[in-house]
């Protein structure tokens, strides 16, 4: 083989390699309110394709919310995920049938507008894409959805300790005595009946997607 051919070859050979090769990543956002924000970044942490959670405040007016001032901001997640594994309408399908869709005043135990759930659509498409998994889920469930199709809003990250605090090992102070936040999340979760109504509300549908539901 001549050294001109054996060099034809050479670089048809990495052409193919190089279309072989899987997409690049791109990693995308999307931000949604659920109630406790603890709860819905785990739900999200153990679904795949999601490579980062994160809680915070979006949807009012206040600059600079804190937990104990946010006004008008709902407790939300920002969830980063991998648009090779997984995309937005199957993120915002799975996340709907984590939560009580039919609770227009809070979710579970806890109540008020800051609790509320709402999907802050960061675009059109995705706009688009949110009623239509809202849509399917209505017939599926044979009931009305009042979770609410938003446009995007400014994401307030929330202090330190609230992120991943449903895997904390730090110690905090509650009524049952000192204990980790993991085990202060899991008694509140459980106290607030999160899980029993979503698998009440949506049978076995609840917690689609999820590696681990109920965490």
């Amino acid at each position: 083989m001549t050294r001109m051919k054996r060099m034809i070859a050479a670089l048809s050979m990495a052409a193919m390699a190089l279309t072989a090769l899987p997409a690049q990543a791109e990693i995308k956002s999307l931000v949604v309110a659920g109630g406790c924000f603890w709860c819905v970044e785990s739900d999200f942490d153990h679904m795949d394709g999601v490579v980062a959670t994160t809680s915070g405040y979006a949807g009012g007016e206040k600059q600079n919310p804190t937990y104990r001032d946010h006004g008008r901001h709902r407790e939300v997640v920002k969830v980063d995920y991998d648009d090779t594994k997984t995309d937005y309408r199957t993120l915002v399908t799975q996340f709907l049938r984590t939560i009580d869709v039919t609770d227009e005043g809070g979710q579970f135990c806890d109540r008020g507008h800051s609790y509320t759930t709402a999907i802050h659509a960061g675009n059109d498409t995705e706009a688009k894409a949110a009623r239509e998994a809202i849509a399917e889920a209505e017939t599926s469930l044979g009931k009305n959805i009042v979770t609410p199709v938003e446009g995007p809003a400014t994401f307030w990250k929330a202090e330190d300790y609230h992120q991943g605090y449903y895997m904390s090992d730090v110690k905090v102070l509650t009524r049952f005595g000192l204990v980790s936040r993991a085990e202060a999340y899991k008694g509140y979760r459980k106290g607030c009946g999160r899980d029993a109504r979503v698998r009440e509300l949506w049978g076995d549908q609840a917690f689609m997607g999820m590696h681990k539901a109920g965490s």
